[in-house]
């Protein structure tokens, strides 16, 4: 016989997770989210305010209290009367407070939802008792718990878990059990999804005080392998204007909290996410939020351990503005932006002219055209093609970024162009039955009818970036996401791969302002947190890159200038020590796949500190700012720049502009 008394009901959450189908629970978005972190949100969000008024409570019971203890008789009575009438308005107030989870699971957030209201009610009934009233009729339960849950099994398990949750209270504190059956059905959790209806419309959400919760973490870039594609087709026509398509699946949720606390249907809202909702797309819900109410409580970089792997979450507390303390990573704040940072508000920052078709994300295969070195040299080496053509019209090296980043494979990839017809790349005959056989059968199911009518041409095959390196010997190189914002120049005859944003410049003066610390800072507060790393960011053309304004508008500086050359000349040297420590004279082969930029960057030697540093000053003097100045300062003069050059049109050297 097993005693499940004391069980932890939270634990069922667990239970559940597990007992779905791999593919089942990632397509869910389904994670257990431990207690502690429940009340990162349950503390602020829900309690706080009722624990202020319990506080104010607490100074109006004590002046009651003084006056009864005045006085005698009737006198007596009537103070006892209204110091009961006090406690008994405020536990009333507690009981009145209605929680909605509205992707609700197994009930994890509701049931700790639930102990902390009984908590408060108690702790008021003992007041009560403690200063001469009777103990107060409890009235606190599960009625006050609204959930919202599309998972059939997670659907019910929730009121299960509230209800063991809610008679392990009463059995802690000697309170009676109450009727049979003693498990009951929540009425007021519901079944379906929480975001759109079969029809496609938009659900009502329940009338509450407080929204709470754990929403689904799928990124946009999943959403149409795990979703339906007609389910995602009608999501972004209902939410647009609304939320952007490229948004994480969790922002459909913050829109919709957002919408019932404008439309006076909640009060205050609190709700997980993952870190990526500070950047790109995902960040324009939080920009709502603020358009409407504003932030009050933020954690920008929380870990969490989910299946042994640590991942960064945020967690964001909003309302309508009305309240006036505001915590960001527990520390007391003024202001909470919308990347949620409190310093230098840089989503102000806007996409400056200047800076366009210069960056572009590399190319996206969509099918195996990629091919190793072997294949590739017996395709060169190959004649006869009856256009008399080459095989190396079509066939380069490859890069991404892991090859970038660590030991390079040496890959290469079949490229037919962006708009070579099929006749003509049947002429590479070689390259075009490898092509055939080994990428037209993944693309016949493909969604898109132009991967299906031009399964020879990569899915993304990026007209722009092939235009922008015409006449270049070389171009420049960044993963998209890294934990370390390196720089590295790769030959005009390598094609670049989609994890890789190629900058086609070709001249070391861009070079250096890229890989300086200026940059740097910059892309950390524009571009959105990884999710799965200790630290790192996110680089995008349009974000991170766009939005930079360089020392010189690009295209107006000067080669000859000698700030100009001085940066050159400082990323030449830290370009030739890098490469020397990469691939040192005599080295073996073991020896050689140790040296990758990763680990370089990892340990970060005095000698490339010393380079960086050289390179940071250049750069700075080029800004016409002192080599002392403070992160904080050159975020405020950077963003100072762009919002000068966006109403400008056309900005001046930066030295000049600055002052």
């Amino acid at each position: 016989h097993l005693d499940w008394a004391n069980v932890e009901p939270a634990i069922f959450g667990t239970l559940f997770e597990r007992s779905l189908d791999p593919a089942k629970r990632a397509q869910l978005g389904a994670h257990y989210t431990h207690i502690d972190d429940i009340k990162l949100i349950v503390e602020p969000v829900l309690m706080q305010p009722l624990r202020r008024k319990w506080q104010q409570v607490q100074a109006e019971a004590a002046t009651l209290i003084s006056k009864r203890d005045e006085v005698k008789g009737a006198a007596r009575e009537r103070q006892q009367a209204a110091l009961n009438a006090l406690l008994q308005k405020f536990a009333s107030e507690i009981a009145a407070t209605r929680v909605l989870d509205p992707a609700c699971g197994s009930g994890n957030f509701l049931y700790v939802a639930l102990r902390s209201l009984l908590d408060l009610e108690h702790e008021v009934d003992e007041y009560a008792a403690d200063n001469g009233g009777s103990h107060l009729l409890p009235q606190v339960g599960p009625q006050q718990l609204y959930g919202i849950e599309v998972n059939t099994y997670a659907y019910e398990l929730a009121s299960v878990v509230v209800w063991i949750g809610y008679i392990q209270w009463r059995y802690e504190h000697a309170y009676p059990i109450l009727d049979t059956p003693i498990l009951r059905r929540l009425d007021n959790i519901r079944q379906m999804d929480a975001i759109m209806t079969p029809e496609g419309a938009e659900p009502e959400w329940p009338e509450v005080e407080v929204i709470i919760g754990n929403p689904p973490f799928l990124g946009s870039g999943k959403l149409r392998r795990e979703l339906e594609t007609g389910y995602v087709d009608k999501m972004f026509a209902l939410y647009q204007g609304r939320v952007q398509g490229t948004s994480d699946l969790v922002g459909y949720w913050f829109e919709k909290a957002r919408a019932q606390i404008k439309d006076g249907k909640a009060k205050r809202a609190g709700l997980l996410a993952t870190q990526g909702i500070r950047g790109d797309a995902s960040r324009r819900v939080i920009e709502r939020i603020k358009e409407t109410g504003d932030i009050f409580l933020a954690y920008s970089d929380r870990d969490w351990v989910l299946d042994g792997a640590t991942v960064h979450v945020a967690i964001i507390g909003f309302d309508n503005g009305s309240e006036q303390e505001r915590y960001l990573n527990k520390q007391p704040v003024v202001s909470i932006n919308a990347n949620l940072t409190s310093d230098i508000d840089l989503t102000h920052a806007t996409r400056l002219v200047e800076n366009a078709n210069i960056s572009y994300i590399g190319t996206t295969k969509n099918g195996p055209f990629d091919i190793d070195e072997g294949d590739a040299q017996l395709m060169l080496r190959s004649l006869g093609n009856p256009n008399g053509r080459p095989n190396s019209d079509v066939v380069h090296p490859w890069m991404n970024g892991l090859d970038l980043m660590g030991h390079s494979r040496h890959m290469w990839i079949i490229d037919f162009g962006v708009s070579m017809s099929e006749e003509e790349a049947a002429m590479y005959e070689k390259p075009f039955e490898y092509v055939r056989r080994h990428v037209y059968p993944t693309r016949q199911g493909n969604r898109r009818a132009a991967y299906v009518q031009n399964w020879w041409i990569h899915g993304e095959s990026r007209p722009g970036l092939r235009a922008a390196l015409q006449g270049k010997s070389r171009y420049m190189v960044t993963p998209r996401v890294a934990k370390h914002r390196v720089f590295a120049w790769l030959d005009n005859s390598i094609l670049p791969d989609q994890q890789l944003v190629a900058i086609t410049r070709d001249d070391d003066y861009f070079f250096g302002v890229l890989h300086s610390r200026i940059h740097e800072l910059w892309v950390r507060k524009m571009g959105s947190q990884l999710r799965e790393a200790v630290s790192g960011s996110r680089y995008t053309p349009t974000t991170t890159f766009e939005t930079f304004p360089f020392p010189y508008p690009p295209g107006s500086e000067r080669q000859d200038e000698p700030k100009v050359q001085a940066i050159a000349a400082s990323a030449q040297r830290l370009v030739e020590l890098r490469d020397n420590w990469l691939n040192p004279a005599g080295a073996t082969e073991a020896e050689l796949k140790k040296r990758t930029l990763t680990n370089l960057y990892n340990e970060r030697p005095t000698w490339l500190q010393q380079a960086h540093r050289r390179l940071d000053e250049a750069v700075l003097a080029a800004y016409g700012w002192p080599s002392d100045i403070s992160d904080e300062e050159i975020l405020a003069r950077l963003l100072a720049l762009n919002l000068e050059r966006s109403n400008a049109g056309r900005g001046q050297p930066a030295d000049l502009a600055s002052g």
